[in-house]
């Protein structure tokens, strides 16, 4: 397209393209926007290194005038979005691209990825964290896929309200509070299990978590009590049925003298296995293959559409496709959520124009990239507050766990069609 697009000129006409989610995947209430961050570390290095311009010249990719449109890319548009950890609903245009055509289409792949990605994984996060109430979830998919692809669900999963990542590289790099426990392997490595036990609690301390279901979960239980006593801090339960097998372990615990002792269970946890458990004694989760692959939605199944462009005249004019299933509301927008009198959400209202903030009404589109230059930058904690906020100004109905309509509508002002 680029290359195409310098011959023809349009590379350089001015255009906007809107990122949106036509629908939300299985029924679900909310989206919840993640990777915002992301790319924007990834946008600020993003450029065409003399090694890959030569493969893109060598494969006969690109022409001598592209080549030379690439050697010296940067992205020198705008880009509005909606702040890191907000909400969002079909039509929401989360992410605005304002720029050259040719700059602002080389970006989607990047856009989509990444967003598409995040979005899915914070979004299935966030109904784990609703499901588990005040109990604290560990997240621990990294093992379940790409090994980039963990670190960057382990900060998604974060800003949806996980308490703590068993991703050390998300530790380090988004300064992620991490914590983890011991597989079944160093038991079994062991000459026993009270062996492996006592090696863990002298190495860790007696506030370390001990798996206890590698051979006979009331054996290892028995055990563990009797080497750290009433200060041990934690058990993992990691198969059977969880909901009996921690009644058990609780009652047996209570009787040798650990009644602080926490029960932490794992093992093909989501959503709704984790609400089934909310009577049952567990005081915490931890949770891998269903957050890393979304929750049966691994994608959030964002599109990111050219919206408006300029014709000959420098005149910015509204631009759609009108596909079948498939069509697009052009013209440059903003987003805004207005709020009922209580004060929770009632519609996402997009318009061709930015209207007054005020206490019933909140712009969503935040300035991310200012003439090339990132002035949107924030931290993961901050996003993972403004979570907390936003989902608590939906209507209740919008944590409900059963398939159901987005929990707000939206609604566009002209109606674009």
């Amino acid at each position: 397209m680029v290359r195409a697009a310098l011959h023809s000129g349009a590379a350089h006409r001015r255009a906007v393209f809107e990122m949106f989610a036509r629908h939300l995947p299985n029924g679900r209430r909310y989206g919840v926007v993640a990777g915002t961050g992301r790319l924007l570390d990834s946008l600020e290095r993003f450029r065409f290194a003399d090694a890959e311009l030569a493969f893109l010249e060598r494969m006969q990719i690109v022409d001598a005038p592209t080549l030379e449109y690439l050697s010296s890319y940067r992205f020198s548009g705008n880009i509005w979005g909606y702040a890191e950890g907000d909400c969002y609903f079909p039509g929401s245009p989360i992410l605005v691209v304002e720029g050259t055509f040719a700059e602002a289409v080389v970006l989607e792949t990047l856009a989509l990825s990444i967003l598409n990605h995040d979005c899915a994984i914070a979004s299935a996060a966030s109904r784990m964290v609703t499901a588990a109430g005040k109990r604290p979830l560990v997240e621990m998919g990294s093992r379940r896929t790409h090994e980039r692809a963990a670190v960057a669900s382990a900060r998604a999963a974060y800003i949806a309200g996980f308490a703590t990542s068993s991703n050390l590289r998300a530790g380090f790099e988004y300064g992620l509070p991490t914590a983890g426990t011991s597989a079944h392997a160093f038991v079994l490595v062991h000459d026993d299990e009270a062996q492996a036990f006592e090696a863990q609690l002298d190495s860790l301390g007696f506030g370390t978590t001990i798996l206890v279901d590698t051979y006979d979960v009331p054996a290892a239980i028995a055990s563990a009590v009797k080497l750290a006593g009433p200060a041990l801090g934690a058990i993992r339960i990691d198969s059977g049925d969880l909901a009996t097998v921690a009644l058990e372990a609780r009652a047996q615990l209570d009787s040798l003298g650990a009644s602080k002792t926490r029960i932490i269970v794992t093992g093909d946890l989501d959503e709704y296995l984790i609400a089934a458990l909310a009577a049952d004694p567990v005081d915490g989760y931890g949770v891998g293959t269903s957050l890393v692959t979304g929750s049966g939605a691994p994608t959030a199944a964002l599109v990111y559409k050219l919206v408006a462009r300029t014709d000959a005249s420098g005149e910015l004019l509204p631009v759609a496709k009108h596909s079948v299933g498939k069509p697009s509301r052009g013209g440059r927008k903003w987003a805004h959520r207005q709020l009922d009198a209580d004060g929770f959400a009632a519609r996402e209202l997009v318009t061709d124009a930015q209207r007054p903030d005020g206490p019933q009404s909140r712009h969503l589109l935040e300035l991310l990239v200012r003439e090339g230059q990132i002035v949107g930058r924030e931290s993961v904690t901050a996003a993972r507050a403004r979570h907390q906020s936003v989902l608590a100004e939906l209507p209740a109905h919008a944590r409900q766990l059963s398939r159901g309509y987005p929990a707000i509508p939206t609604v566009f002002e002209p109606d674009y069609d």
